[in-house]
C-alpha cells in the first residue's frame, strides 16, 4: 500500500496538482509513472480468472481467523451499524486480483486542525477507479465532548481510522456485488460453525472469554440474546463473535452491548481486576 500511496501522490504531481521541487522528485516521478504504466500493461496481459478468484475467496472466507475480523459493529445515533470490515475488503482485493488501492494525505493544516485525505481503489484491468477525498478534523469525539488532538501519533491514528472506512467502500465498489455478498455469507457461516467444534464447547468458550476479557456475566449474555446460555444457537454464537470483536477493537463499549446496568457492573469488575493485577505486579517487582 505504501508504493500505491507514493504512486498516487506523484501522479498528482504530474497532473499539475503539486509542483515538484527537486531533481530527485522529478526522477522519482518519472519512475512512478513508468511503474504505473507497467502495472496496467501487466494487468491487461494477465487478466484475472474469475473462477479461480471465486475459489480463492471461498477458501479464505472459510478461515475462522479471517471470519472473526470480517465484520465491524459500532453505535451511532442510538442504533447499531454493522457491515464488512476493511480486513475483509483487502482480503477480497487480494483474491480478486489486479486491484491497486491506497491512502494519501494530501494536506495537513495544524493551524486549522485538519487533514485533507484521499482513498482510492483502481481496477488495473478494467481501468475502473473509485476515489474519495475528504477532510478529517484533528479531534476525537467522546461522550463528554470532542478532544483536540495535538500529538503526531494521535493525529496519524485518527487520520488512518477515518481513511480506513472510506478505503473499504472504494475497494468493495471495485468488485462485483455478488462476489462480495457471497464472501459475507461464507464468513457468517464460518462464524456459526466455529471451526467445527461441538456447539456445547463453543457455548462454554464464548461465555468464558466474555467473562475473562470484559467481565460480562452469563446472565448478561442471556439477557442480550433473549435465551438461556444452554440454548444458544449457531447463529447466536456467530453474533456474539462479532460483538466480541467490536468490543476488543473499541468500536463498541460494554455499556452499549450489555445495557440495563449490566454493562456498568461488568466495566467496574473489569477495572477492579485490572487494578488488583497491577498491584500484584508492583508487589512482585518490589526488591524487598
Amino acid at each position: 500500500m505504501a508504493d500505491a500511496v507514493t504512486k498516487e501522490r506523484l501522479i498528482e504531481q504530474a497532473a499539475g496538482r503539486r509542483q515538484p521541487s527537486t531533481e530527485g522528485t522529478l526522477i522519482e516521478q518519472s519512475r512512478a509513472v513508468a511503474q504505473v504504466q507497467g502495472a496496467l500493461v501487466l494487468a491487461r496481459q494477465h487478466p484475472r480468472d474469475e473462477i479461480a478468484a471465486t475459489d480463492r475467496m471461498r477458501s479464505t472466507c472459510q478461515n475462522l481467523k479471517l471470519a472473526e475480523q470480517a465484520f465491524f459493529r459500532y453505535s451511532r445515533g442510538g442504533s447499531t451499524v454493522s457491515g464488512p470490515s476493511i480486513h475483509l475488503a483487502t482480503e477480497l482485493a487480494r483474491c480478486w486480483g489486479n486491484i491497486d488501492y491506497g491512502i494519501v494525505e494530501l494536506r495537513r493544516d495544524d493551524v486549522a486542525g485538519e487533514s485533507e485525505m484521499q482513498t482510492f481503489a483502481w481496477d488495473l484491468e478494467s481501468n475502473l477507479r473509485i476515489s474519495n477525498t475528504f477532510v478529517v478534523p484533528h479531534r476525537r469525539d467522546k461522550r463528554d465532548g470532542a478532544v483536540v488532538l495535538k500529538d503526531l501519533r494521535d493525529i496519524y491514528e485518527n487520520n488512518a481510522n477515518a481513511a480506513a472506512r472510506r478505503l473499504r467502500e472504494c475497494i468493495l465498489r471495485c468488485m462485483p456485488k455478488s462476489f462480495v455478498e457471497e464472501a459475507k455469507d461464507i464468513c457468517a457461516a464460518t462464524l456459526r460453525d466455529g471451526g467445527g467444534k461441538p456447539i456445547e464447547e463453543r457455548r462454554s468458550e464464548m461465555l468464558a472469554v466474555f467473562n475473562r476479557e470484559f467481565g460480562v456475566t452469563r446472565k448478561q449474555v442471556e439477557q442480550k440474546m433473549g435465551r438461556s446460555a444452554d440454548k444458544l444457537t449457531d447463529h447466536d454464537i456467530g453474533q456474539l463473535r462479532v460483538v466480541f470483536g467490536s468490543l476488543r477493537r473499541g468500536e463498541m463499549s460494554v455499556d452499549d452491548e450489555f445495557p440495563n446496568d449490566g454493562g456498568q457492573q461488568a466495566t467496574a469488575e473489569l477495572k477492579d481486576r485490572s487494578r488488583k493485577r497491577k498491584t500484584q505486579e508492583r508487589a512482585s517487582e518490589d526488591p524487598q
